[in-house]
């Protein structure tokens, strides 16, 4: 059924580390290999076998119009027909920026970079150069790219391959990472008791995605910009998974939550290797040319990234998109609870806007360490199993799925059919 795969992932693991280049790839969390994918259309992935699936990781997010949308498509053949990269400014650019400012309150200025690492780790070195501090605060269980600053305590394929941060990391740079309990205010409280006034900046995903889905309880957002107000420390919203996918302006416009500097990538690229982080003037214009603080990149800005995210933001800020996609999740959310509980399986689910979460764990998943009493002996058969009915599934416990507007009634009627004999078989 996988022949082609099997073959090629027999030829990737003589040439690529482990077969993949993303760890969590590589499947061995669920006990099986990659599948290799040749093409894509709408919510469906077609494999090197000639399988058909019902794709609900979405590229890992930025997949929110499905695959291979036509206005998406007609972008990148335009940009592509002037060029690929020209390392230098393009109106693009200038365009895509002021669409992000224009969606995301807290955003006055805007720093195109090449994936969700970058972004992350320049608006650290960004907070670090402007407060003239060195610490930085982290949550257990979330991932912000494999900054060596930031794989401290980092969920997602660090959990997933039970690594306990990374060999090549400075034991110098873990000094300066704290890690607290996502979701716990107090514990935060007293470690800015004491390194407040060391501490450059709060970083966090305002919804975590990379610890399966967790939502933040109510007040925990607004408890952290209280503190970073109170002690002079940056709020950084990692915004890279849920930026233009749980509403237009990201989580924070969800929450009513304003950062000093957000992260973004995934949507905004339309599918293409992209990042950005932005905020404030007074801190944007620390980072050089305009300021001493370096960053930099040769494909940043790339024309065929700007033009896929432009024709991808108009898409969605056409009315209707999220309420429709909103109604779509809710729906997919209440037919899987309903087949675990016809099966008298015990699971947690949670879902916000197009993100969800379903933990085989019968309590509140609230952080990682609850999100870690997941039973995933279980949820490894429930992926297997799921995989042959056609269902393409995130093969890892530890990360979200996700809706895209491509997923209409007929791939949630078959979602929902796999889902309840699945859950029945898992109940035998």
């Amino acid at each position: 059924m996988y022949d082609a795969s099997k073959r090629l992932f027999e030829r990737a693991l003589a040439l690529i580390p482990g077969g993949v280049n993303s760890p969590v790839r590589a499947c061995r969390a669920v006990g099986g290999d990659p599948l290799f994918i040749s093409q894509a259309q709408g919510c469906h992935l077609f494999d090197a076998d000639g399988n058909i699936f019902i794709d609900y990781v979405g590229s890992w997010g930025p997949m929110i119009l499905g695959h291979r949308h036509p206005a998406v498509v007609e972008a990148l053949l335009h940009a592509l027909a002037r060029g690929t990269s020209y390392g230098a400014p393009t109106a693009l650019e200038v365009e895509l920026a002021q669409m992000v400012v224009d969606a995301v309150p807290s955003i006055e200025k805007v720093r195109m970079v090449n994936s969700g690492t970058e972004a992350t780790m320049s608006a650290i070195r960004l907070a670090r150069g402007a407060t003239g501090r060195e610490m930085i605060i982290k949550f257990d269980g979330c991932y912000h790219g494999h900054a060596d600053s930031l794989l401290v305590s980092a969920g997602s394929g660090v959990a997933t391959l039970a690594i306990a941060g990374s060999p090549g990391v400075p034991q110098s740079f873990v000094d300066h990472t704290v890690s607290v309990p996502y979701n716990n205010l107090p514990v935060l409280e007293q470690v800015m008791a004491a390194k407040g006034k060391r501490v450059a900046a709060i970083i966090v995903e305002p919804v975590a995605g990379n610890m399966g889905l967790v939502a933040p309880a109510r007040g925990f957002l607004q408890g952290l910009r209280d503190m970073c107000d109170r002690y002079g420390s940056v709020l950084i919203f990692d915004e890279v998974m849920t930026g233009f996918r749980v509403a237009y302006g990201g989580a924070q416009t969800l929450y009513g939550i304003t950062p000093d500097l957000s992260c973004f990538g995934k949507i905004i690229g339309g599918g293409l290797p992209v990042g950005a982080y932005g905020g404030r003037s007074e801190l944007m214009d620390q980072v050089a040319p305009q300021g001493p603080i370096y960053q930099a990149g040769t494909l940043s800005g790339n024309p065929l990234a700007m033009a896929a995210g432009i024709a991808t933001l108009k898409e969605l800020s056409k009315p209707g998109f999220y309420q429709a996609l909103e109604q779509t999740s809710q729906q997919l959310l209440n037919g899987l609870q309903q087949a675990a509980r016809k099966a008298g399986i015990a699971v947690s689910t949670d879902r916000v806007g197009s993100m969800l979460g379903l933990f085989f764990t019968s309590g509140p998943v609230l952080n990682f360490e609850d999100a870690k009493h997941s039973d995933l002996n279980r949820f490894t058969a429930y992926y297997q199993q799921m995989l042959a009915r056609g269902i393409y599934l995130a093969p890892s416990q530890f990360e979200a799925f996700f809706v895209s507007a491509a997923h209409d009634a007929v791939a949630l009627e078959k979602t929902l059919a796999a889902a309840e004999a699945v859950f029945g078989s898992l109940a035998t």
